[in-house]
């Protein structure tokens, strides 16, 4: 069994995929495995995944998965968890890197705490800026319950950094169907996944290790793109609503949810005009059939707790009286 699978998805980043091959080459060690996923990409991107995948196999095993349609980022990981055959997991996007080592680093230290997953800090990249973007937990190094990590409900917690590819995951959460994504999600397949795994799995760490690398600003990255597919992330939070009111201690979870759904449809009201029109008719009456749907009681509570510029936004589309059978 490899000690680490790394299951990569690659879509038409052919300009940045030399970069993220090389970080993996920079990182390869005979026990780690290796799992490009190319998402039918239209340009060189396959290609140059394999020239590199034949060069990486010296020295670490590696697979070449190359799907037959295009399925978006969620299906493509799933390709890779399917024959990820690693003690641990771990993703990176075929736009991001790695700093040299940094996954040799990270298995140590998740064999040494021993526990579900680990979560790690990155660095985003911007053109030439870089800035820290650290995991909203304090303690660090220390094993802890990931469903005490949800709240509190006011705060950013865990549950608001899903990025998949800041962490490592044990195999046992794969068995027990913890690290799949929802593949019918082109957007957002992290937020459900994320919530999922900090209410079922049974101990994690947060790290202080840098060494992941995100990549903003990619032309054809999807949270660059304002058409219907930014919109998934409304389904995506309904599965966080549905799957936490299902939980033993939903009254003490929902709040957080409610509020998390909330923020992210006053964020993307203040950034309509990202949106291509007819996408942004659609994701206010779609925003306000999900705030028809919301436990009111604790909408109203959300609302009263909000700053005033998001609150009176909500407010407003809330007042719009849309229901769920419109918005289908």
């Amino acid at each position: 069994m490899p000690k680490l699978s790394v299951i990569v998805p690659f879509c038409n980043v052919q300009r940045y995929a030399s970069d993220t091959l090389r970080s993996l080459r920079l990182n390869a060690r005979s026990e780690f495995e290796f799992i490009l996923v190319d998402d039918h990409s239209q340009d060189e991107t396959p290609a140059i995944v394999e020239r590199a995948a034949e060069d990486l196999s010296q020295v670490a095993s590696v697979r070449f998965i190359r799907r037959n349609e295009n399925g978006g980022i969620a299906a493509a990981r799933n390709s890779g968890l399917d024959v990820a055959r690693g003690e641990y997991l771990t993703f990176l996007d075929g736009d991001d890197w790695l700093a040299p080592g940094y996954l040799g680093r990270l298995v140590t230290a998740i064999e040494e705490l021993g526990c579900d997953f680990v979560r790690t800090d990155h660095v985003q990249a911007t053109a030439r800026a870089r800035t820290v973007h650290r995991v909203p937990l304090g303690p660090r190094g220390e094993v802890l319950n990931p469903r005490e990590a949800i709240l509190p409900a006011e705060r950013s917690t865990a549950v608001d950094y899903p990025y998949s590819w800041a962490g490592a995951y044990h195999r046992r959460l794969l068995e027990k169907g913890l690290l799949h994504f929802d593949a019918d999600l082109r957007t957002a397949e992290d937020r459900p996944w994320i919530w999922k795994l900090h209410r079922e799995a049974e101990s994690f760490a947060v790290l202080s290790l840098l060494g992941v690398f995100y990549r903003r600003g990619v032309a054809t990255s999807l949270t660059q793109i304002g058409d219907v597919r930014q919109l998934d992330f409304i389904r995506a939070f309904d599965q966080v609503i549905e799957e936490t009111a299902a939980d033993p201690e939903a009254d003490r979870l929902l709040p957080k949810a409610v509020r998390t759904y909330c923020a992210i449809i006053a964020h993307h009201l203040a950034e309509i005009d990202k949106f291509e029109p007819g996408v942004a008719r659609q994701f206010r009456t779609m925003s306000g059939a999900a705030m028809a749907r919301m436990p009111q009681d604790l909408l109203t509570d959300v609302l009263d707790t909000m700053d005033l510029a998001r609150a009176s936004r909500l407010r407003r589309l809330r007042r719009r009286g849309t229901t769920p059978k419109v918005a289908a």
